[in-house]
């Protein structure tokens, strides 16, 4: 449900939301609260407060149409759609500190407004995956680069990561506070391009296997580190401790690879939503079932190199791709990985609802959230 339609959106705005979460959700009301906040931290246009806001005082010769390249790309992305469960669990563990620390209500209306942060820095990583993985989809629409151009796509998103923090100014809150949230965003950023980096090392080079040690290393900072700062961030605003913010963080890191395996699995199975199934092999992706592969069978890493650059030339329609995914499936690898994936979900996610230990509103919903989430990949 990544992607919606133009006209099941028009239909209704929340229902792939609903779909994802459940129909009578107790989490409608938080993602209708989230929406909000996303649309006013990035509008359709260039109002005045916003314009103040993001970019103080400005030149009179510069005009709505100006600001266009900026907003146009990263708004569109955000309204093609996905799942927002990062905010949502941003605000989740907000719910679950605050309560433990007994913290006032601010606390909470504080983590809504940071949610720009961990939903702008997944479009602009979007945004610049699709460049580097010379995808032409996303969400089953046109790519940003395709649609606006390789420069307006690698601007905006760029831009895109320094807008987010925005929100931080926004806030009533010591300069303390706004610092360390600062720091926190920062640190897992850099993380997040290290991640980027070790992955386009592998699949810019064919012969090139990582283990799966450094598969995981990997995947932690590129997929997990979003994850993780939506967790630190939200336990951060309902009060945690810094020790509590760095262990919970932790954990939300190995929930953020659990649902990446489930990502690689599916692409080679059902194929990701608004993406053509075996895509990965086309970009040449060493994901987890292509290393439990090679690591039960490894005579056939030749091959696989020579199907992954010969799906690279030819592009999705290649035989190359579903030859490398017959490949992969004869040694139970897919399933493997898949197991793998819902099992590391299923114990770091209770891991995390039960993260101060007693039983509450929030830890349960923590709980159905990922419940909910799994439910949606089976």
């Amino acid at each position: 449900m990544e992607h919606l339609s133009p006209k099941f959106k028009k239909l209704d705005k929340y229902s792939a939301l609903h779909y994802t979460y459940g129909m009578n959700s107790v989490f409608t009301s938080r993602l209708e609260r989230i929406e909000a906040v996303l649309e006013k931290a990035l509008p359709e246009t260039a109002n005045a407060n916003w314009r103040a806001e993001s970019f103080s005082w400005m030149d009179t010769s510069i005009t709505d149409e100006h600001f266009k390249g900026l907003l146009d790309p990263c708004h569109r992305l955000v309204k093609l759609g996905g799942k927002r469960w990062r905010p949502l669990l941003l605000v989740l563990c907000a719910e679950l500190s605050a309560q433990a620390k007994d913290a006032p209500e601010e606390a909470v209306q504080n983590a809504y407004s940071l949610c720009p942060l961990v939903e702008f820095a997944h479009t602009a990583s979007l945004i610049h995956d699709d460049i580097e993985d010379c995808a032409d989809t996303r969400r089953g629409e046109k790519a940003a680069h395709i649609v606006y151009g390789m420069d307006t796509a690698i601007n905006a998103g760029s831009w895109l990561y320094f807008e987010a923090p925005v929100c931080i100014e926004r806030l009533d809150l010591s300069a303390e506070k706004k610092n360390m949230f600062y720091t926190l965003y920062l640190m897992e950023l850099r993380r997040l391009h290290l991640g980027q980096a070790m992955d386009i090392l592998w699949h810019r080079t064919p012969a090139l296997i990582p283990t799966q040690k450094e598969y995981i290393a990997m995947v932690r900072n590129k997929t997990g580190t979003l994850a993780r700062m939506a967790v630190k961030l939200g336990i951060a605003a309902g009060g945690g401790s810094s020790e509590e913010i760095e262990l919970a963080g932790k954990i939300a890191e190995d929930i953020g690879v659990g649902f990446q395996i489930l990502d690689d699995v599916t692409n080679l199975t059902t194929g990701n939503p608004g993406k053509k199934r075996g895509d990965d092999i086309v970009e040449g992706k060493k994901s987890l079932p292509v290393l439990m592969h090679l690591e039960n069978m490894p005579h056939d890493a030749e091959r696989l190199a020579a199907l992954f650059e010969q799906a690279r030339n030819e592009g999705a329609e290649s035989p190359a791709v579903e030859e490398a995914i017959t490949l992969l499936n004869s040694s139970g690898a897919i399933d493997a990985a898949l197991l793998c994936g819902r099992e590391l979900i299923a114990k770091k996610s209770h891991e995390l609802a039960d993260f101060y230990g007693t039983s509450s509103e929030p830890a349960a919903n923590i709980a159905e959230l990922f419940a909910s989430m799994q439910k949606l990949k089976a």
